[in-house]
Formats: structure tokens, C-alpha cells, sequence
């Protein structure tokens, strides 16, 4: 049964991402992190729907199996992450979250996630308006907003996806709705704060926690860098 994620007052919740680790050590990045991470991020790439490819379903097994406690955020940067789905439920992820950009039906794919165990999540590209999504918020558990465009590391933060995530907090409050607010892609001390005044529940950081020589350390220091709750409510 996947674990959701647990919001403290005062406490921003904070998603290494292992796309970030060194391939030939990530065992010891994620030991180096002493169990600070909030959950792990996993990003997922295929060649085609991005450039790049990265990890597959037997990484995440081999997570799950390794660290038995940790929460496991799943993001595929997929086309057809329909026929993606099964495989990565089955190797244990928690979250699993799919682009809206990347399957026709969009509804059925997270109704799918769900019923396969996981908790469905829904993804933006930066230049994706965050009305697509609007009628299937009520199917996911979380929102994973992109602040660069998806397919590599260590790119810089793009400001002007922060109105997506006040208008996301704005409909949750409407409807009542209780789905957490991700945000990924250049995040670090300088804007972590604006992040997270805006919105964002959870955030995923790479380069400023596994590229820092202690990543125990820059992670403590990013979360206490939001400077404030780090949940915000309309």
C-alpha cells in the first residue's frame, strides 16, 4: 500500500532528486542524507518524450527493496505512460506521477494509478496552462508543477510558473480538495522562500543538495530557507 506524504506546520517538505546522484554511488548519497529526506525523487526518462534517458522500474525495486521506508515520488517523463504504469506500481512506488501532455487520456490513467495502488500525480510543463488539468484534480494526490522544461539537470529556475501554483492553492481551497503541491527544476536557497510563499507543498532539489559537500547539511539548510509554514492555504 503506497505511504502518502505527511505536511508540518512550519516544516516544507523536501524531495532529493536521485537524477542528481552519482549513477556509481547513489546508495552512498542517499546514506549521506541520514534520513532527512522527506521522500526520494525518481526521475523517469525515455528518449522520447524527453532527450534523455535515465532509470527504469528496476531502480525503483531496488530502492524499495534497499530503503523498505522511504516514500518513493515517482515522476515519468514518458510518452504512453499507460504502458509505463504497471511495471513501476509493481516495483513499489509510492507516488506516481504522469504528464498531462504525454497521454490522450488523462482520466482514466490516473483512475488507473490509483486502482494499481499508488497515488496518482499530474505534471505541467512550463509551457502547459495549468487549466489542462483543472478537471482531474479531484483523481490525484499530487501536482507536480515543472519551473524548467523537463529532460536535464541543473537548469535554471523559470519565476513565471509561480502563478500556477497560487492558483492551484486557490481551487484546492474551493473544492475542497487536499492534492499536494510539487514544484521541480532549479530550486535552491536563492528561491526557495518564493516557492514555497506560493504555494508549493513539497520541493524537489538536486544539484543544490547531492552537488554540495555535505547533502545532509544543504538539505536542512533548504528547508530552513523557505522562511516560513510550508503549507499555504487560500
Amino acid at each position: 500500500m503506497a505511504r502518502p506524504l505527511s505536511l508540518e506546520r512550519g516544516r516544507p517538505l523536501v524531495a532529493p532528486s536521485l537524477l542528481a546522484a552519482d549513477p556509481l554511488s547513489m546508495r552512498q548519497a542517499i546514506d549521506g542524507l541520514s534520513g532527512e529526506a522527506d521522500c526520494l525523487h525518481v526521475d523517469v526518462m525515455d528518449g522520447r518524450f524527453v532527450p534523455n534517458i535515465s532509470y527504469g522500474p528496476a531502480l525503483v525495486a531496488a530502492l524499495r527493496k534497499a530503503y523498505s521506508d522511504e516514500i518513493l515520488d515517482v515522476h515519468l517523463m514518458v510518452d504512453e505512460p499507460e504502458r509505463s504504469v504497471e511495471a513501476f506500481a509493481q516495483a513499489g512506488a509510492d507516488y506516481l506521477t504522469v504528464h498531462v501532455e504525454a497521454t490522450n487520456h488523462l482520466h482514466r490513467l490516473l483512475a488507473h494509478i490509483g486502482d494499481l495502488g499508488c497515488l496518482p500525480g499530474v505534471t505541467l510543463n512550463p509551457g502547459t496552462p495549468v487549466e489542462m488539468i483543472r478537471p482531474v484534480l479531484h483523481l490525484v494526490d499530487l501536482v507536480l508543477v515543472m519551473s524548467v522544461n523537463p529532460g536535464f539537470g541543473g537548469q535554471a529556475f523559470l519565476p513565471e510558473v509561480l502563478s500556477k501554483t497560487e492558483t492551484l492553492c486557490q481551487w484546492r481551497a474551493a473544492d475542497d480538495l487536499d492534492f499536494l503541491i510539487e514544484m521541480d527544476g532549479g530550486l535552491g536557497g536563492s528561491n526557495v522562500a518564493a516557492v514555497v510563499a506560493a504555494g508549493c507543498d513539497v520541493v524537489v532539489a538536486g544539484s543544490a543538495i547531492f552537488g554540495a559537500a555535505d547533502p545532509r547539511v544543504a538539505l536542512r539548510d533548504l528547508r530552513a530557507a523557505s522562511g516560513r509554514d510550508s503549507r499555504v492555504r487560500a
